[in-house]
């Protein structure tokens, strides 16, 4: 990135984003200096393309879903998108193993922190990262994902942490603004917030029993990702017929739909919600209707 900028890019980005100190949002009890990032996806998955993301503007980012599945176990060809020209997003979470997802969104925390001071692009606490988890409850219990978790939580103690630490304080000598107290400021409280990623045929009572475990178990703010299957095969049928996005029997080959009686199942919405209300965490605060 030191080498690059001196030729008037980061990561192929020319025409930097510096936030205005005047506007500012908050979300979960942290700053915000713009309301957008990117969603999960392979934009989300390693060191530079967060980097990326954050130069061009994006100041709340959903890193790459993490799950059981990872690495060579995932029946995916890798690299899963390869996009010399038109390219689909067909692929499920993370390639890689979730403690190497772990070091890339750590590094990322740090780069685009030092970033923010070094060139001036907004304050060093200005944006959010939020880790997307998915897709069953018994996987995410299992110890990498739940280290995962917790690491994000806190990463005090995570190895990649203290040696991206190390590293800026070793070479503080090749920034020009970055100081010992901004390294030393930089929290190791890398997420508060969680999304559950429902796609790959996550039923509603599953996603109840997630929702309910990362908000008071794991204690973290969580969004729940509503994917179009979530409307039940006819629907999502009828709406990807009616733009000619999907050629006929390509969905009921690819795409893992609800089974009928799971459809209608408006108990879930109602308790979640009445959970969120509980925790002070639902987004229509005094609606009067839980």
């Amino acid at each position: 990135i030191l080498e690059e900028h001196k030729k008037g890019a980061i990561f192929g980005i020319r025409r930097p984003f510096v936030a205005d100190q005047s506007k500012k949002y908050e979300i979960f009890g942290r700053t915000l200096e713009t309301p957008f990032g990117p969603a999960a996806g392979p934009h989300t998955q390693l060191t530079q393309n967060i980097v990326a993301a954050y130069v061009a503007g994006s100041r709340f980012f959903e890193l790459k879903t993490v799950q059981k599945l990872d690495g060579e176990d995932l029946p995916v060809a890798k690299p899963c998108i390869k996009a010399d020209d038109e390219c689909y997003n067909c692929e499920w979470s993370t390639e890689l193993y979730v403690p190497q997802a772990y070091d890339e969104y750590v590094k990322a925390w740090f780069a685009c922190k030092v970033l923010a001071k070094e060139y001036g692009l907004g304050s060093m606490d200005g944006f959010q990262f939020n880790m997307s988890v998915g897709y069953d409850l018994d996987g995410i219990k299992l110890e990498k994902v739940d280290r995962f978790i917790e690491g994000m939580k806190d990463a005090s103690a995570a190895p990649i942490f203290n040696e991206c630490r190390q590293w800026l304080l070793d070479n503080l000598d090749r920034f020009d603004n970055l100081t010992k107290e901004d390294v030393e400021s930089i929290s190791p409280e890398i997420c508060n917030c969680a999304t559950l990623s429902t796609l790959h045929g996550c039923p509603p009572q599953e996603i109840e029993r997630i929702a309910s475990y990362l908000l008071t178990e794991k204690k973290v703010h969580t969004f729940i990702k509503c994917n179009p299957t979530l409307l039940g095969y006819e629907y999502a049928r009828k709406l990807m017929d009616d733009i000619n996005e999907m050629p006929a029997g390509k969905a009921e080959k690819n795409c893992p739909y609800y089974k009928p009686e799971d459809e209608d199942d408006s108990e879930r919405c109602e308790n979640l919600l009445a959970l969120f209300c509980k925790l002070d965490e639902c987004p229509l605060k005094n609606c009067g209707k839980i």
